[in-house]
């Protein structure tokens, strides 16, 4: 009988030992279940459960449920989450390099934003180093276009447009074609397109299927002006708290989250821009003078933002072109 309930006693320590040695962590999210950055962000969390075998579990929050976009890096950096998907660009007033992929037409295909990141990395580890954060991995959204219940044949025709902006860039193009600058972060673009308060704005198919957008807007003009970057950023300390095998399972899971969501990207692209076509969204190719006007924006944008910059957005620049 003592026997037994040693045993009993042993297995019930041990379960102890296992329940205290797991470790839970928050990862706030800002958009959809269904969109393909959160179900990478869940096959994620699914990889580190399993390779840590249960020692660090991961709760995905979607949809800016825990925490909303902006929120999410001070949130990281501040410990109320361990791990964070933010939206590189919405931070550019914070530090010019995260607005580097929102430039348009700096890098406008999947294998230029590849390259803008490798140059991008190093000086973003750097400065969330200085944060108490580190980044585990980025992945870039499709190609963005412009969404206008409007006929556009050149710049001047997006005059007067309420323009959502979700970035400075964002708010910036708006300026500079003489649109209204409206602020909507993605889980609030569908009520502010039901109730008026934007009818135009530049992003993904993948942001407009997510949003419903084809039930108020019909066209999408293919720009293919730029492709801006979720990034994954781990509070420094939550990491540095973890044993040697679980930090090597978290980042292992973190490279495979980083390849698996780029080729998830272009799958999305595809896939979505049909899925708006199938439900009447007219998608049109720009016309060459409304393409050589938003190069134009582009360029004055990439000129105020390295005068901004300084000598690192220059290194930064010069360090993608000879990629």
């Amino acid at each position: 009988m003592k026997l037994k309930f040693a045993f009993h006693a042993a297995a019930a320590l041990a379960f102890c030992a296992q329940v205290s040695a797991q470790t839970k962590w928050d990862l706030p999210a800002a958009y959809p279940a269904s969109n393909f950055h959160t179900e990478n962000l869940t096959q994620f969390a699914s990889d580190v459960d399993k390779a840590t075998g249960g020692k660090l579990k991961i709760q995905v929050h979607a949809n800016a449920s825990l925490f909303k976009a902006p929120e999410i890096k001070r949130a990281v950096q501040g410990g109320q989450a361990q791990i964070g998907e933010i939206l590189l660009v919405n931070f550019q007033n914070e530090w010019q390099i995260f607005g580097a992929d929102g430039l348009p037409f700096l890098a406008d295909s999947y294998d230029a934003a590849m390259k803008l990141w490798r140059a991008q990395k190093p000086l973003i580890e750097k400065k969330l180093g200085e944060q108490g954060m580190m980044v585990l991995y980025a992945v870039a959204w499709p190609p963005q276009g412009i969404y206008t219940k409007r006929t556009l044949n050149s710049a001047a025709d997006m005059k007067g447009l309420k323009w959502r902006a979700y970035s400075p860039a964002t708010a910036r193009i708006a300026e500079l074609v003489g649109a209204q600058p409206v602020t909507v972060q993605a889980a609030e673009l569908s009520q502010a397109m039901a109730t008026g308060v934007v009818d135009s704005y530049m992003s993904s198919g993948s942001t407009g299927f997510d949003t419903k957008t084809f039930e108020h807007i019909k066209n999408w003009y293919d720009t293919q002006a730029w492709l801006p970057k979720n990034a994954v950023i781990v509070n420094r300390a939550a990491f540095n708290a973890l044993d040697k095998a679980t930090q090597d399972a978290l980042l292992k899971a973190g490279a495979s989250a980083e390849a698996r969501g780029w080729a998830n990207s272009r799958k999305a692209n595809a896939e979505t821009l049909d899925k708006l076509k199938a439900n009447g969204m007219s998608i049109i190719a720009p016309s060459a003078t409304l393409k050589a006007d938003m190069k134009k924006i582009g360029d004055t944008m990439l000129k105020e933002w390295l005068e901004k910059a300084g000598p690192e957005g220059q290194q930064l620049v010069d360090a993608y072109r000879k990629l």
